[in-house]
């Protein structure tokens, strides 16, 4: 049977009469399993209204404990439910189990982390020049808050945002992509079992149309975008025109670099995980790889002997190491970028089109694709592809090295592969890019920041400095002089 999905607006389930919705289709049966709601105008309105009230009425004055006991809550509830969560999630954007199993307990950890911050947010003193008066600053949250995730990891992208927005005292307002949309929508029963007030958590799905009604509202104090970096460029103008600030986590074309020092046993393998993760669909994905030449050869063979063992299949069977592509589109899209860089001139390993086999059905298949003698100025090394194609660039020298890294209009993620540590302590003071991993590649904590430089965004998510995207400063001074201070007097 169809599940069908209603808005979820000030605590309540909602579905007007007659109300517009959209298919959600299973990327490995290319079936429609749900129904979910296009709201209209009026109801991006309401929600926005019961944020507001919500914020005004009450939860602004709530204490950092009291937030701090509902969100422990809400992860408890989150782990009791990660099983069923990732079943829907995988048969929503085809992501393997084993992936969306992890990602709905790091979600958990999430709002544990942040509710340890929520009654800790505190001000400082400042020293000023006068005796007889006293400065000090008070954080507080910003108020009604629009989040916008992408439809790759919708549980996990939503927990970057969410924790750290209820743990500093806001209200919000969620838009999901409408590839995906399941799941949040299933989630918002959580907050309302956690017992979190109506109008603090708000849900509201649809195309393109429900994002322009929400950041033209003019009605809301931050937004938060994960996604592509046109659709970025847009938010930003649209919420700059109404002096709204704006976080952005883009896209990547993040360079995994391969020295010829490095431990293969553990450089290859990480090179696999930094592409064919999530079937390469994450703005982290290592996509160029960097490698030294005295080992350029041996690791293209580990690489493509490795890739071809990848097993796809059923995302829903626990053996499945790779899923599909989350949806038709995006399908098209990788399979046409494969095809340019063969016409491009790049050297196709291994992969290159689409999977077809035992077990996989009607579904959205791609195999692992890697690319050699790709030349950092080919679309290959260029695009965000957002899919299974792993670019192979060859260079002699660290400075050479470097040069290509940042040799892109992206900066979000990168990796070092080095037993050299003043190699290692060089390339991470040289790179651009707001995550540099040492011997490791796509590991994500709750407490560590996140975000990106250039078209990759702004802004942080998780860890500490997450929580400061939600909050903003109010300075207070308080004059005690027991003398008048009347300049005008006579």
């Amino acid at each position: 049977m169809t599940e069908r999905f209603d808005l979820f607006i000030n605590n309540e389930r909602v579905r007007a009469p007659g109300q517009e919705d959209f298919p959600a289709v299973n990327p490995y049966t290319q079936e429609t399993w749900a129904r979910i709601p296009q709201a209209s105008d009026a109801q991006v309105a309401d929600a926005i209204a019961a944020a507001r009230a919500a914020y005004e009425g009450g939860w602004r004055q709530t204490t950092g404990y009291e937030r701090c006991k509902l969100m422990l809550r809400l992860a408890e509830i989150m782990e009791a439910n990660a099983d069923r969560m990732a079943i829907m999630e995988t048969t929503d954007n085809g992501k393997a189990i084993r992936e969306t199993s992890g990602q709905m307990r790091s979600a958990a950890r999430a709002y544990r982390y942040f509710a340890g911050l929520a009654d800790k947010i505190q001000g400082a003193t400042i020293p000023i020049d006068s005796r007889e008066a006293f400065d000090f600053t008070r954080r507080e949250p910003m108020g009604v808050c629009v989040l916008i995730t992408a439809w790759n990891s919708p549980m996990g992208l939503l927990s970057n945002k969410l924790a750290p927005a209820l743990a500093a005292g806001n209200c919000v307002v969620v838009k999901p992509s409408e590839h995906a949309s399941a799941t949040t929508l299933e989630f918002a029963g959580f907050l309302r079992e956690a017992g979190f007030p109506p109008g603090v958590f708000n849900v509201v799905t649809g195309d393109y149309r429900v994002g322009q009604a929400l950041l033209r509202s003019g009605r809301v104090d931050r937004v938060s975008f994960t996604g592509s970096p046109g659709v970025g460029a847009q938010i930003a103008a649209d919420a700059g025109a109404r002096l709204v600030p704006v976080t952005l986590e883009l896209g990547g074309k993040s360079p995994n670099i391969i020295f010829d020092d490095a431990d293969l046993d553990r450089a290859v393998p990480g090179a696999l995980v930094g592409i064919f993760s999530a079937t390469g669909q994450t703005c982290i994905a290592g996509s160029r790889l960097l490698v030294q030449r005295d080992v350029h050869d041996e690791v293209v063979a580990r690489l493509a002997e490795r890739a071809r063992r990848i097993r796809l299949g059923d995302p829903l069977d626990k053996r499945t190491q790779m899923g599909t592509a989350a949806n038709a589109p995006q399908f098209e899209r990788i399979i046409a970028s494969i095809e340019a860089g063969v016409s491009a001139g790049a050297r196709l390993v291994t992969g290159g089109k689409a999977a077809t086999g035992d077990g996989l059905g009607r579904g959205f298949f791609i195999e692992p694709t890697v690319f050699a003698d790709v030349r950092n100025d080919m679309e290959l090394a260029r695009e965000e592809i957002f899919g299974p194609v792993l670019s192979v660039i060859p260079f002699d020298t660290e400075e050479e090295a470097v040069a290509i890294a940042n040799d892109t209009r992206y900066g979000l993620a990168s990796g070092v592969w080095t037993e050299n540590l003043p190699r290692a302590l060089r390339m991470i003071d040289a790179i651009h890019a707001g995550t540099v991993w040492v011997n490791t590649y796509r590991m994500a904590q709750a407490m560590a920041p996140f975000g990106g430089y250039r078209d990759s965004g702004f802004g942080r998510e998780r860890g500490i400095e997450a929580l400061e995207q939600y909050l903003q400063t109010k300075n207070v001074l308080i004059d005690y002089a027991r003398a008048v201070r009347d300049p005008f007097a006579d």
